[in-house]
């Protein structure tokens, strides 16, 4: 029990508890209204709205009270007697005084206001005005729904707008981001207006579980708390008895799935009620009964119907069964030849067309007949429309049953930030963003199903291209490819990562680097497969996950890998010029994403360099460096940590000072670094050696940090080590630095120095 002044809130997590809070607040409420009937004040009645008039209290939510009054003019003091209890209580109070006249005027103008009055609960007082509160809030509501609806859909999209995608974000709120509590509501307000059946059984269980969460917040934070931080995963997974943290993110993604599904399904109901020409005759239609070949409102079972599909038609602005199609055993294929049939036709399935599918639809044959496998890859090729429509399947458990692999990544969260969704929505994702290639390589069908399953073995012990590689081919098979087409799609599955890694972590000119990418690929076809793919991977997953920089790079892979295997041949490193100077030294040069520095040789003018841009806040994201008679040259590929473009004439002379020793690097960095937040938690980092023409490539596999870069830098001029060139790749909180070190470094004990070196200079200051 949690101690609140005169009163005591049980504590808890669940319904029970909520209910618990709820009965302990009308029990004290009620003793703080003076007699119904005051002579001062009129007719009284306290009125909950909000999670108390629902029963649905948090551990510390707010009070949400309505003193509704006959109009007597002792109002104000009865008012402050009946607030004063509460705050000293140290309750957190949100309170209006209103005749049900007033009421009904404020729930008129303002859609929020009218929303919580539809719920509004006597707690104690005469039953008699809030009924006709009720009454009359209702009836206004339902009369005016043709304009307070659009309103409410407005306020909607602001809000997700300002805080996102519940079912996505690592760190949602769980009350106010789409797909959240505060959307139930909106689905009730659409209910209460009589337009449609909102809060079906699948989101009132969504609903209970994320109170369940915003309960479990409550309790581990101690205040109120409605968005789910990192820190706070773990001890809510254990409020809920679940496995671990990220149980707790899958859970909540799928009740935010659900009801943001529903919302969906209901704005649709909503456009379509306005589009039927009941807002002209100024009332609301109650929703009726629905079957599968009908769209998803009484209303649209008049609308003309138009074949879309065999076995599938447009009605109302939706897909729906033809009547031909409902038989006692439904052709497996049906399933998938609708959600095809509604993508190509950048329709929504209706609701009970799919509520129809996932109870009678039969299991698809091993392997898949023509008809299915065809359906999968043109639903898949669609474009856009993929997302809703295969959203919408699988909210029906549809997917799983074409798909049985899909279970095991559903909502599957991605901890990654550079990624922003779950991994089942990535494929789906990637799938989308594949149809835009579609035209530039020879089996598209392959490109759309290698696209859907690339990452499949997220999730699974192992790298997950290869574990998923065996997956993927697996699902191919069942599907009914060929076993030459299943091998390519295991192939492309496996290599997915190929041309990123290598772009922006190896020499592109080095003929070792040309002969393992096409040695891997093996053919013209599979390369550009890759190539497609890669580009809509990288699309799919969010906005850092591409740059114009790492574009050059990927293409000029492709191009160099391309030309081996169509003639054989690789070119051979090329010579690079010795740096000439001219004119006093150092020199510098700075553009838009490109660094360049000649100075007199000297062992650390790399550290020099790349702390000096840490410090300006740019990141390396290459590095080449030619020396000759006495002269070197760095030239560094960078781009803006924070998006911000740096002071041009501030880091050309810090890096000129750089150059010269006048500016001391390291300890700026080691100011700097000593303040940074350190990751927790991070594996140990590792050194991996790997061959290059007239080289050895030291590749670095740490933790991020500031100054990583100069301190690795540092570190291999100090033990003797020359750099040629560097390929840095910062993948969220964890780098994957690539050091062409000049020489063959064959000996075991010059390898074991310099590792050694590297992996000291990893740790920064303390």
């Amino acid at each position: 029990m949690m101690p609140a002044g005169t009163v005591e809130v049980p504590a808890g997590v669940g319904a029970a508890a909520r209910a618990a809070r709820a009965d302990a607040l009308d029990a004290w409420l009620a003793t703080l209204l003076p007699d119904a009937d005051n002579p001062d004040a009129g007719t009284l009645a306290l009125v909950a709205v909000g999670g108390l008039a629902r029963r649905e209290c948090a551990p510390h939510g707010d009070l949400d009270l309505v003193l509704l009054h006959g109009g007597g003019a002792g109002i104000d003091g009865v008012a402050e007697k009946l607030w004063y209890p509460i705050w000293d209580a140290k309750l957190s109070l949100d309170h209006s005084v209103r005749t049900v006249d007033e009421a009904v005027e404020v729930a008129g103008t303002d859609v929020k206001a009218a929303l919580g009055l539809l719920d509004a609960r006597l707690i104690a007082g005469d039953d008699r005005l809030v009924a006709r509160l009720r009454e009359r809030v209702t009836a206004h509501w339902r009369r005016d729904a043709a304009r307070a609806l659009p309103r409410l859909r407005e306020l909607s999209e602001r809000r997700w707008a300002a805080h996102g995608e519940l079912a996505f974000l690592l760190e949602g709120d769980v009350k106010e981001a789409r797909g959240g509590l505060r959307d139930v509501g909106v689905l009730r307000g659409i209910g209460y207006a009589g337009v449609a059946d909102a809060t079906r059984p699948a989101v009132r269980a969504a609903q209970r579980w994320l109170l369940d969460v915003r309960d479990a917040l409550h309790t581990v934070t101690g205040r109120q708390m409605d968005r789910m931080l990192a820190q706070e995963r773990a001890e809510v997974a254990r409020l809920l008895d679940l496995g671990g943290p990220d149980d707790v993110l899958r859970r909540v993604t799928d009740a935010a799935r659900t009801i943001a599904y529903a919302a969906d399904d209901a704005w649709r109901a909503v456009d379509g009620w306005r589009r039927s020409g009941h807002t002209r005759r100024g009332g609301a239609t109650r929703w009726g009964g629905s079957t599968p070949w009908s769209g998803s409102t009484r209303w649209s079972t008049a609308a003309p119907r138009s074949p879309i599909a065999r076995d599938v038609v447009e009605q109302n602005g939706e897909a729906v069964l033809a009547r031909a199609a409902i038989t006692p055993r439904p052709d497996p294929s049906l399933a998938l030849r609708v959600a095809a049939a509604a993508a190509r036709a950048r329709l929504p399935v209706a609701r009970p067309t799919l509520e129809w599918l996932a109870e009678f639809s039969t299991p698809l044959p091993t392997p898949w007949p023509a008809p299915a496998r065809d359906a999968l890859l043109t639903l898949l090729g669609a474009g856009d429309p993929l997302v809703p429509t295969w959203e919408a399947c699988d909210r029906y458990g549809l997917v799983t049953a074409w798909l049985p692999e899909w279970a095991r990544v559903r909502s599957l969260p991605q901890h990654n930030p550079v990624h922003r969704f779950t991994v089942d929505r990535h494929l789906v994702e990637t799938a989308r963003m594949a149809a835009s290639y579609a035209r530039e390589v020879s089996r598209p069908d392959l490109l759309m199903l290698s696209a859907l399953l690339h990452d499949v073995g997220k999730g699974l012990p192992g790298d997950h291209s290869v574990v998923g590689a065996s997956v993927a081919a697996a699902a191919a098979t069942r599907i009914g490819l060929a076993p030459a087409d299943a091998a390519v799609v295991e192939r492309v599955v496996r290599l997915h990562l190929l041309l990123p890694d290598t772009a922006t972590r190896r020499d592109l000119a080095d003929p070792v680097t040309v002969r393992a990418v096409a040695g891997a690929v093996g053919d013209l076809d599979t390369l550009s497969l890759l190539y497609a793919l890669v580009r809509a991977d990288a699309a799919a997953t969010g906005p850092t996950a591409w740059s114009a920089w790492k574009g050059r790079l990927v293409a000029e892979l492709v191009d160099r890998a391309a030309h081996a295997l169509d003639t054989g041949r690789v070119p051979g490193l090329p010579v690079t010029a010795a740096p000439v100077a001219i004119g006093p030294l150092p020199s510098v040069r700075v553009g838009r994403d490109r660094v360049a520095v000649t100075a007199t040789d000297s062992a650390g003018l790399l550290a020099a360099v790349a702390g000096c841009l840490s410090l300006h806040r740019l990141d390396v994201v290459a590095a080449d460096v030619a020396t000759g008679a006495g002269v070197a040259r760095v030239v560094c590929a960078v781009q803006p940590r924070y998006g911000g473009a740096p002071d041009v004439e501030a880091l050309a002379a810090d890096l000129r000072r750089a150059a010269t020793g006048e500016l001391d690097v390291a300890a700026r960095l080691a100011a700097r670094e000593r303040s940074a937040r350190r990751p927790a938690g991070a594996a140990d980092p590792r050194v991996v050696w790997q061959p290059a023409t007239g080289a050895a490539v030291l590749e670095l596999r740490a933790a991020d940090s500031p100054g990583l870069l100069h301190r690795v830098a540092s570190a291999l001029a100090g033990a003797g080590a020359r750099v040629r060139s560097a390929r840095i790749s910062t993948l969220g909180g964890d780098v994957v630095d690539a050091f062409y070190l000049v020489g063959r470094w064959d000996d075991a004990a010059s390898r074991s120095a310099v590792e050694a070196a590297v992996l000291r200079a990893v740790a920064p200051p303390r």
